[in-house]
């Protein structure tokens, strides 16, 4: 399945959304509040839940979380990998021709002219 564009995601969840009143303007967001304390000063939070298959073996959340990544991923085609590594071979060719010739021209500077 591949992946939804930014765009996409902007249609399905203006689907999913009510349509705004009649005013016109997007719907209000809802009042932001303060954190409640408790009598110990400290702020009130509702307790962390894990995710689905979280529990047991933390490092296996990590390897389901993971291999989820590795499926969003759109891996290149053979023909992509094999022109992205000619253009980097070629690069580092001409950059490494370019030093070459660079460092020749340096040392017989150096020899000739600064060394005397």
């Amino acid at each position: 399945m591949a992946r939804q564009s930014r765009q996409q995601r902007r249609e399905r969840r203006a689907q999913q959304q009510p349509t705004p009143a009649l005013a016109g303007g997007p719907p209000a967001a809802p009042p932001r509040t303060r954190p409640t304390h408790d009598a110990g000063g400290e702020p009130h939070r509702e307790p962390r839940r894990e995710a689905a298959g979280g529990g047991g073996f933390p490092g296996l959340r990590f390897i389901r979380e993971s291999w989820a990544e590795l499926k969003k991923v759109e891996w290149p085609s053979q023909r992509q990998v094999i022109t992205g590594t000619t253009v980097v071979l070629i690069a580092c060719a001409v950059v490494g021709v370019y030093l070459y010739l660079n460092d020749i021209v340096w040392k017989h500077v150096v020899q000739n002219f600064l060394v005397k």
